[in-house]
């Protein structure tokens, strides 16, 4: 089915949705209006169930097909939360929270997804049951693996579960997706180095965290340059450095954050065990002390192969071949559909939302969701119930 009539029908249904959630942003496990919001329409969609609470705001909207009841389902799963950011889009319809802003366009996966539940809801020309997942704290709070540990697997048992993540970098309408790891694992990284303060002027009364720092930073540089196989990939970054206040005084304690990245489990155990040897061993060679954190928060998000050609099929069937693409490598960033993943067989894949060069990327405080692929995921996820779930005569 390419995009179904019937939701394109209710586009600007759909973009009303978006633009609110926009106007509303909520942050991890805070979704509150947006829960309501969902489990609400999903009830006037005429959703068999409608299940709230889970995993604190997220719901899980119930569809029963009108064929045979073969027992089969599938789940569907978007997310909510919204990021910590200050919006500079001037939009009419920008955050009217200041602080908070949908910047990674959770407001559209969130809409696309009523989107198939309220047209799935009306035509149920399937079999089985679809379970819409409307997931909360996607960003760094891991409520995807809240979900599935309070057993959203067991209360709505799924043969396969799909994600969808908008994509700026690709042309609007353009599906990606690739088999195998298709976004990294990911570990937050922090540091305290206590040395001794002084005054600026005399140096040799102290010990200089600040330069044990720059040190650090270098040297954890050569880990992924010098440890880990070429052929392989990963990341370690120090985002953030505070320490001192002002022009004179050596301060005593300097605090780092950072981000760590990969794919294969050999390499993540590999970071860890050198970022943690590399911090300690030279805030010791300094004479002074390094307390360093490696927190693992989200594994590598894996597409199984078969739901990944199934996912790509339905995008095809949506959009036409030449709008279906390959992606030749795996993106860096992170992303929790990954623990939903480790339990079933399921795919992601990546829908372009791009309008032009100038476009503003996720995470960006100038990024807006492109309203026009509003009916072409939500076909995407309509094509997957009905062609994963067919109607037996």
């Amino acid at each position: 089915m390419p995009v179904h009539n019937r939701i394109a029908e209710f586009h600007a249904e759909m973009t009303a949705w978006r633009r609110d959630f926009h106007e509303h942003p909520e942050l991890a496990f805070e979704e509150v209006r947006t829960a309501g919001i969902v489990a609400q329409k999903l009830r006037e969609f005429g959703c068999d169930e409608v299940h709230t609470g889970i995993a604190k705001t997220g719901v899980v909207g119930v569809i029963r097909g009108s064929g045979a009841a073969s027992g089969r389902a599938i789940g569907l799963r978007a997310d909510m939360d919204a990021l910590p950011i200050l919006e500079d889009t001037g939009l009419p319809y920008a955050s009217k929270t200041p602080g908070k802003m949908h910047a990674c366009g959770h407001d559209g996966h969130t809409t696309m997804l009523l989107g198939a539940a309220k047209y799935l809801a009306e035509t149920r020309n399937f079999d089985g049951t679809v379970y819409v997942i409307f997931q909360p704290a996607e960003e760094n709070f891991g409520g995807g693996e809240v979900m599935v540990k309070e057993g959203l697997f067991e209360r709505f048992p799924v043969e396969r579960v799909f994600g969808l993540h908008n994509w700026p970098g690709l042309p609007a309408g353009t599906f990606a997706w690739r088999e195998g790891p298709v976004m990294a694992a990911v570990a937050n990284l922090e540091v305290t180095i206590t040395g001794k303060g002084a005054h600026g002027a005399m140096p040799h009364n102290g010990n200089d965290p600040i330069v044990i720092a720059a040190a650090i930073v270098q040297a954890l540089q050569s880990i992924v340059a010098r440890n880990v196989e070429p052929v392989d990939a990963g990341v370690i970054t120090i985002a953030h450095i505070n320490g001192g206040h002002t022009y004179n005084v050596i301060p005593q304690e300097v605090r780092m954050l950072g981000t760590a990245r990969w794919f294969a489990k050999e390499v993540g155990d590999l970071l860890e065990r050198r970022f943690l040897e590399t911090v300690r061993g030279i805030a010791a060679a300094f004479g002074a002390t390094a307390e360093a954190k490696f927190i693992r928060l989200y594994p590598a998000t894996v597409n199984e192969p078969t739901s990944t050609h199934l996912a790509a099929d339905a995008a095809r069937a949506v959009q036409g071949e030449a709008r279906v693409i390959h992606m030749p490598k795996p993106t860096m960033g992170g992303e929790d559909f990954s623990f939903m993943l480790e339990v079933k067989n399921g795919a992601y894949l990546m829908l372009g939302g791009g309008r032009g060069p100038d476009d503003a990327n996720v995470h960006h405080p100038r990024y807006d969701f492109n309203d026009e692929i509003l009916p072409i995921g939500a076909s995407w996820w309509a094509s997957l119930a009905e062609r994963l779930l067919p109607r037996q005569g």
